[in-house]
């Protein structure tokens, strides 16, 4: 079975086509491509039971980001995202990474953080020694919530104690636990509780809130990439000039929060598709990645671009808490087929991915902003959801989409015009 990520031509298939080749590469049943066709078959009975006052199902394209080469893996990576231009500009960006041997990296083990937050110690200096002391208990105590989780290896392995004083004065608490293949919230919440009781007793002062954090800086990944400038050229630009390009574009989200907010919204185009597909929480995860951007204090790039040795080089970090088991996986029908298709094993290899898509998208945006502009490539593939939206159906979609580009006028009113006068003819 051919697992490999580069599937020419894929795009110009339709749909029917494109079904039949993920048939053949993943060994996907007849009832699988069925989900995949059918929308997951998520019906509203099944709904109801996954959220309060549901009222019926709402629906998203998923896409194949391709050519993605990681630790010299072949990945193809399910994306479930709305917005034109991401699923191809991530595409292409892993297609040109390839040349230069794909991306490398790198993931932590699965640590999260619970907060105890303690309030009224008596005497706070006391209240921390005496956590610091009880770490053995705290530990026990915490564990014992989740046996399952130390048998497998994981729990609760360490605490950090943590002192606010001006303007508002409290002790917490930080459990350390090891999460194992899930994202672990409701472990984490669970452990977080468990040791309250324990916690006041120790310091003297009365706990409050009992809850993770969404900052998983102990779990983090990471992805790299060089590219020799030679094969970034193209539209009329050379590869040092495209490098330069990137690089320069870089600096300014390194300097800049206003820059950085929407570079790193770039980057998030690509992970947060990945997290939905592989049903993670797509919100935990860019939180995370927002906090972590302005960890030292100010907000910056969560990527790095430099030029050495003519070759473009890429690096990205971020917090990576998502899991493979647990969550919507055994809800959501379409998740399994999604993860069967990206042939991921465990928690961290889902990060490594998910950081190189990350990467990977932002090279797409800044090439695209540092050269000819996002809106040609962008606005290009925005023009069939334009056609669409006039109300074109079929095969007239790609012509009026196609009409509207060589006009250079991507708009709704234009395309309403377009299509009404191709109406009028075939009437008359």
């Amino acid at each position: 079975m051919d697992r490999s990520s580069r599937i020419p031509g894929f795009y110009r298939l339709d749909v029917d086509g494109r079904l039949d080749e993920l048939r053949a590469r993943f060994g996907l049943t007849e009832d699988e491509v069925a989900v995949l066709r059918d929308g997951g078959r998520l019906g509203v009975d099944r709904a109801d039971k996954m959220v309060e006052n549901c009222v019926g199902v709402f629906g998203l394209p998923i896409g194949l980001g391709l050519n993605f080469l990681i630790n010299d893996q072949e990945y193809v990576v399910p994306m479930v995202v709305e917005e034109p231009s991401i699923v191809a500009a991530v595409s292409n960006m892993a297609r040109t990474v390839r040349q230069g041997g794909g991306f490398r990296a790198e993931a932590d083990e699965s640590v999260m953080i619970g907060q105890v937050q303690i309030l009224g110690a008596p005497e706070p200096e006391k209240a921390v020694a005496a956590l610091q002391a009880a770490k053995t208990r705290i530990l026990d105590q915490a564990n014992a919530v989740h046996p399952n989780m130390k048998r497998r290896g994981g729990g609760a392995r360490d605490i950090e104690v943590r002192v606010f004083e001006d303007p508002y004065p409290m002790i917490v608490l930080h459990l350390l636990v090891d999460c194992g293949e899930a994202m672990g919230a409701n472990a984490i919440n669970a452990m977080a509780e468990g040791v309250a009781e324990l916690v006041e007793e120790l310091t003297g002062g009365r706990v409050n809130l009992r809850i993770l954090s969404n900052l998983a800086d102990r779990r983090c990944a990471r992805a790299w990439c060089k590219i020799p400038e030679i094969h970034l050229g193209g539209n009329g630009f050379k590869g040092p000039e495209v490098a330069e390009g990137i690089v320069q574009a870089y600096r300014f989200a390194a300097v800049d929060p206003y820059r950085a907010a929407t570079h790193n919204k770039g980057i998030m185009n690509g992970v947060d598709a990945v997290a939905i597909a592989t049903g993670n929480d797509w919100r935990s995860v860019e939180a995370g990645a927002h906090a972590f951007a302005a960890r030292d204090g100010r907000y910056t790039s969560l990527t790095k671009w430099w030029r050495e040795d003519g070759h473009l080089h890429g690096f990205i970090e971020l917090p990576m808490a998502v899991g493979v088991v647990g969550g919507s996986t055994n809800v959501h029908p379409t998740i399994g087929v999604l993860r069967k298709i990206l042939g991921i094993a465990s928690a961290g290899e889902l990060g490594m991915v998910m950081a190189a898509v990350g990467l990977s998208q932002n090279m797409g945006a800044l090439r695209a902003l540092s050269t000819e502009g996002i809106n040609r490539g962008h606005m290009t593939l925005h023009a069939r959801s334009v056609a669409l939206a006039a109300g074109a159906e079929g095969k007239l979609v790609d012509e009026l989409a196609a009409e509207l580009v060589a006009m250079g006028q991507i708009k709704i009113d234009v395309a309403q015009d377009l299509l009404a006068a191709r109406l009028r003819r075939k009437v008359g």
